[in-house]
C-alpha cells in the first residue's frame, strides 16, 4: 500500500517544519479569509470561537460518510468544535456555533488519530479543520512520528485560505469541501461571509491541483483526490446550477460529487422563510437531472 505524501513529508523533516510555520500563524490568526488577526496563542478569540487549543467534541469510527470513506471499518472521523461560517441552518450548531467537547493539545489530538488508525479506519477525517488547521497540522506531525499513516481527510465548509491551503500542500490527502453558494449575497445573508462564492472556487481549484481526482484503491477505498460535497437548498437559494457548472468547466467532469437531500429546518433557519421547509423531491432531482446533463458519472445520491 503507498504510504500518504506526509510521511514522505515527516521522514523529510519537512512536515515538522511545515507544521510550525501553520501553527505560528495562531500569533496574528489569517488561517482562514476571516482574517481575524487576534494572538490566539495568547487566548483571544476571533470569529471560530477558538483560542490555542483545539476543542474535539468526539471521535470515532464513523459509517455514515461516502461510500470510499467509510468503506467496511469506517472513517475515523474526529469532529472539532467551533467553525469560521456562520450558517444559519447549521444541522450540527451545537458543535460548530457553540464549543462542544473539550480543548485538546495537539498530542491528545495526534493520540487520537492513532487510537483511529489501531481501530482500523480507513482514514483520518477532519470535519470542520479550517480553523484549527496550526493545531491539526502539529498533531498530524506528531501522530506520524507515532506511525501514523492513513490518509488525511479535510472536510471543510469550502471557506478556505488559498496560503493555508499551499502549507498543507503534501499533508492533506483527500479534500472533501462543500460547496454551498454560487451568489455572494447568498453567502453573505445565509453564512456571513461577503466572499463566499469567489473564495470557495479559488480554494476549491487548488485542492483539485493538488490532489486531483479522486483515486480508489481495489477495494473502493479513497487513497487521494477530491470529494465536493453539495448542499441542495430550498427554491434553488444554492444557486446548484451555477455549482455545477463550475464544477464541470473549471475542475472535472470526473469529480466524485455528494448531492445532498438531507436540508431540514434546523438552528435559526425557522427565522428565514425561504429556509423554513425541507426541499421537495422534484427540487432535488432537477439537480441531480442537470448533474447528468452536464457529464458527472461520479455522483453521490441520496
Amino acid at each position: 500500500m503507498e504510504w500518504p505524501a506526509y510521511r514522505d513529508l515527516y521522514q523529510a523533516g519537512i512536515l515538522q517544519e511545515r507544521a510550525e510555520e501553520i501553527y505560528q500563524k495562531l500569533e496574528c490568526c489569517d488561517l482562514c479569509p476571516r482574517n481575524c488577526q487576534v494572538n490566539r496563542l495568547k487566548g483571544e478569540i476571533g470569529s471560530c470561537g477558538v483560542g490555542e487549543l483545539a476543542w474535539v467534541s468526539s471521535h470515532g469510527p464513523h459509517h455514515g460518510e461516502e461510500a470510499p470513506l467509510r468503506g467496511r471499518y469506517g472513517s475515523g472521523t474526529i469532529f472539532l468544535s467551533g467553525c469560521n461560517l456562520s450558517c444559519v441552518y447549521c444541522q450540527n450548531a451545537e458543535i460548530s456555533q457553540k464549543l462542544s467537547g473539550r480543548p485538546v493539545t495537539p498530542q491528545e489530538l495526534g493520540s487520537y488519530m492513532l487510537e483511529l488508525q489501531a481501530l482500523g479506519c480507513h482514514n483520518i477525517n477532519l470535519v470542520s479543520p479550517t480553523h484549527v488547521a496550526g493545531q491539526i497540522a502539529r498533531a498530524i506531525a506528531w501522530a506520524a512520528e507515532g506511525g501514523l499513516s492513513l490518509p488525511i481527510v479535510y472536510n471543510s465548509g469550502g471557506y478556505d485560505k488559498l496560503e493555508t491551503l499551499a502549507l498543507l500542500d503534501g499533508i492533506v490527502d483527500i479534500y472533501m469541501p462543500d460547496m454551498k453558494y454560487s451568489q455572494a449575497e447568498k453567502g453573505e445573508r445565509y453564512s456571513g461571509v461577503p466572499d463566499y462564492p469567489r473564495v470557495n472556487q479559488e480554494a476549491v481549484l487548488e485542492m483539485h491541483r493538488q490532489v486531483g481526482d479522486l483515486v480508489l484503491d481495489s477495494s473502493g477505498i479513497a487513497r487521494r483526490g477530491l470529494l465536493i460535497r453539495h448542499l441542495v437548498l430550498p427554491a434553488g437559494l444554492a444557486g446548484s446550477s451555477g455549482i455545477l457548472c463550475f464544477i464541470a468547466e473549471r475542475i472535472s467532469r470526473h469529480t466524485y460529487l455528494n448531492i445532498m437531500d438531507q436540508y431540514h429546518t434546523a438552528y435559526q433557519a425557522w427565522q428565514y422563510p425561504e429556509l423554513d421547509r425541507r426541499i421537495s423531491r422534484d427540487e432535488y432531482q432537477a439537480v441531480v437531472r442537470e448533474a447528468k446533463y452536464l457529464g458527472f458519472e461520479r455522483l453521490d445520491l441520496a
